[in-house]
C-alpha cells in the first residue's frame, strides 16, 4: 500500500499571528487567505488528488472547499484526527497575554511532557494525526490525498516522519497556506516536500 499525502495549513485569518485562534469558533479566512486558496487550488489542481478530508474548524474547512471546487473534487470529509490541538481556555487570547501564564511558557519548553488546559500532549496530537494517515494508507493503493489542518498537526506528522523528537518543533516552519509532502508505503514514510508555499 501506498499513499501520498498533500498536509496543508490553512489560509490565512485576519488575525493571524497575533493571537491563538485555536478551537475558537467564527475564524474565518481575511481577503488575503481567500486569495491564498486560490493560488492553493491552482497549485494543487496538477496533483491528480483522489480525496480531501479537513479539520472541523471554519478556517480549514474554507481553505479545503477551495481547493476542492478548484480541482474538481466531491467536498470534504470532516475528521476530528485533524482538528487544533485543545488549547482550552488558551483559545482566543493573545500572545502578549499567553506569554505571562507560567503554563504556557512550559508548555512552549517542553511540549512532550506538558498539557494544555484542554488537556492534550504534542505526542497525544501526534498520535491522532498519523493514525488517520495509516488508516488512510490501508484503505488502497496510489491514493493521493489532501489533509487541511493547522501548524502544529503538521509539524507532529513531520517530526514522526523524520525521527525528531516533538519538542523539535521550533526548527521548522508550516507557513499559512503551505504545502508539505509525505509518501507512506509498506516501506516506510518519508518527506517529499516541507512547507511549499504558493506565490
Amino acid at each position: 500500500m501506498t499513499a501520498t499525502f498533500f498536509l496543508i495549513r490553512h489560509a490565512a485569518h485576519d488575525n493571524v499571528g497575533n493571537f491563538l485562534a485555536g478551537r475558537t469558533a467564527g475564524i474565518s479566512l481575511g481577503d488575503a487567505g481567500r486569495l491564498q486558496v486560490q493560488r492553493l487550488g491552482q497549485r494543487l489542481r496538477r496533483e491528480d488528488i483522489n480525496a480531501i478530508y479537513t479539520s472541523p474548524r471554519e478556517r480549514t474547512r474554507e481553505t479545503a472547499v477551495g481547493i476542492a471546487t478548484a480541482c474538481g473534487l466531491s467536498l470534504p470529509q470532516t475528521d476530528e484526527a485533524l482538528d487544533e490541538v485543545n488549547f482550552g481556555n488558551w483559545s482566543g487570547k493573545t500572545f502578549e497575554v499567553l506569554n505571562d501564564d507560567p503554563l504556557w511558557r512550559r508548555w512552549n519548553i517542553s511540549r512532550s511532557l506538558t498539557r494544555t488546559p484542554g488537556g492534550e500532549t504534542m505526542l497525544d496530537v501526534q498520535t491522532r494525526i498519523f493514525g488517520l494517515m495509516e488508516t488512510l494508507t490501508s484503505v488502497g493503493n496510489d491514493r493521493r490525498i489532501a489533509l487541511v489542518s493547522h501548524a502544529d498537526l503538521i509539524k507532529a506528522a513531520v517530526s514522526h516522519v523524520l525521527g525528531l523528537p516533538i519538542d523539535a518543533w521550533p526548527r521548522f516552519d508550516i507557513a499559512p497556506a503551505s504545502v508539505t509532502t509525505v509518501v507512506i508505503g509498506d516501506w516506510g514514510a518519508k518527506v517529499m516536500t516541507l512547507n511549499e508555499v504558493t506565490l
